[in-house]
């Protein structure tokens, strides 16, 4: 448990560097792909929980990280939606009224 909670502020921590465009995006995939690579030939096979749990640690909070600009254009594709909806259900009622 404590290592998901350390992992998800790790994250936190690296997203909002990436949204106001502290660290790239691709710096991030970069990173990302080092510490799963790292985590597949080295935490995986190491006797020592710690460098089991570290690597384990960075390569999760790299690879939800690389989620942050999806998220991004999903929250933003949503919100447009809903405006185009709301608008459209505006010009029916406006239309729909009879003088």
């Amino acid at each position: 448990m404590h290592r998901l909670r350390f992992t998800l502020w790790i994250a936190l921590a690296e997203a909002l560097l990436v949204v106001v465009h502290v660290l790239s995006w691709w710096l991030v995939v970069l990173a990302a792909a080092v510490a799963v690579g790292v985590w597949l030939y080295v935490g995986r096979r190491s006797r020592s929980a710690l460098v089991r749990e570290g690597t384990w640690i960075a390569a999760a909070s790299q690879l939800l990280v690389t989620m942050v600009p999806l998220v991004l254009i999903v929250a933003g594709t949503v919100a447009i939606v809903v405006v185009a909806l709301l608008a459209v259900g505006a010009l029916i009622i406006l239309f729909a009224e009879r003088k």
